[in-house]
């Protein structure tokens, strides 16, 4: 334990900025990737075959390729298409497109929990099928995917640690932690200290998810 207080008197600072980094990647992925799942969900929802088509092969791309050879493809390959993005947001949009695919999925799963009879009523009524679904279907099953959800932000907060593979002007934790890691007199510390802080934020997320769950959760 010496060894981490005498880290943190020297190189609390930059531990701080590294979690900072990290919740700030987290964020900037996570919001724009939920949205964009979301509405993805909903389109799928359309009786549009080639919609529905293009879409279920959008999911299951990047649900299913690895974050580390899309974000090698966004930082090497792109630029040869005269696409040139800077690394942190290259890192942003690796993570925002898993996560987005990710939460179409999830939100197909909550949709097919809900009674087909809300629909049928909602239809015969005349609501249009745009109005049933952002009225009746999404807030139902979003209620229905906190927990999974939860999981897949404490998933996207690991997975910041992709930033370390590119030159970022700043270093979130994995990448703080590789710099000391070549001290040996400090390494050791620094990957506790570092594990200590990603276990403290999923408790955090863990914590922050079980609490909305509990709020609106639908009880069939």
């Amino acid at each position: 334990m010496g060894d981490v207080a005498k880290l943190l008197a020297d190189h609390g600072p930059a531990f701080w900025q590294a979690l900072l980094l990290t919740w700030k990647l987290t964020a900037l992925a996570f919001v724009p990737g939920f949205a964009l799942g979301v509405a993805v969900a909903a389109l799928r929802l359309f009786p549009l075959a080639p919609l529905r088509a293009c879409l279920a092969f959008y999911v299951e791309i990047f649900r299913n390729i690895p974050s580390v050879a899309l974000l090698i493809f966004i930082v090497f390959a792109l630029p040869d298409l005269e696409v040139v993005i800077d690394y942190e947001h290259s890192v942003v949009l690796t993570l925002a497109l898993v996560c987005s695919a990710f939460t179409a999925d999830y939100l197909r799963t909550g949709i097919n929990t809900i009674p087909s009879g809300q629909i049928e009523a909602a239809l015969s009524l005349g609501m249009r099928p745009a109005r049933v679904i952002s009225s009746i279907v999404l807030p139902q099953a979003l209620r229905s995917v906190v927990q999974p959800i939860t999981s897949l932000l404490i998933a996207l907060m690991l997975s910041t640690s992709l930033a370390s593979q590119v030159p970022m002007p700043g270093r979130e934790l994995t990448a703080l932690v590789s710099k000391m890691g070549n001290d040996a007199a400090i390494g050791m510390a620094a990957f506790m200290v570092a594990a200590a802080m990603y276990v403290a934020t999923g408790l955090l997320i863990a914590w922050a998810g079980a609490t909305l769950d509990r709020k609106v959760r639908i009880l069939r």
